[in-house]
């Protein structure tokens, strides 16, 4: 997958991935109208098809709700590159279907940054920058229910 980089901080919770007022909407599509409207208010309008979302420690803190990974993957990022994931984040967006890789060096990335990642690996391809960065690569059944497109459709297919 390759895209452009999208830059946030450590301890990004799911109210600023979603805010919760907009909690009454269940739909990817939705969602993403509103993805990150009150720390980045320009990236629903801004964000791509197969951009990625980059950030430091913790991101997808806060509540369990299943809205915030929802909202991500409505936006169509092919994946999220973090330092850490909250749990429960991490489980919620499995789930449903978005990639996460964890990868220590996320300060390393800058706003904008063409990546080019490579998901069996772990390998991260800063093509701007001419570096290559190792993030914990998933393990193969978690990336089949990723591929699957989340973990009823990845369900469905094993019991047909």
């Amino acid at each position: 997958m390759k895209g452009k980089a999208w830059k946030f901080g450590d301890d990004i919770d799911t109210d600023a991935v979603i805010p919760g007022r907009y909690l009454v909407m269940n739909t990817p599509e939705e969602l993403a109208v509103h993805a990150f409207e009150g720390v980045r208010p320009d990236f629903a309008k801004n964000v791509h098809e197969n951009d990625i979302i980059v950030a430091g420690n913790n991101f997808g803190c806060g509540s369990s709700r299943e809205h915030a990974p929802l909202a991500i993957k409505g936006s169509k990022v092919s994946c999220v590159i973090a330092k850490s994931f909250a749990r429960i984040f991490f489980r919620n967006a499995i789930n449903i279907g978005v990639p996460l890789l964890e990868c220590p060096e996320t300060d390393r990335i800058e706003e904008g940054d063409e990546l080019d990642i490579d998901l069996a690996s772990g390998i991260i391809k800063n093509l701007t920058r001419n570096e290559q960065y190792q993030a914990t690569p998933l393990p193969d059944f978690v990336r089949e229910i990723v591929d699957a497109g989340g973990l009823i459709k990845y369900t469905r297919k094993i019991i047909a």
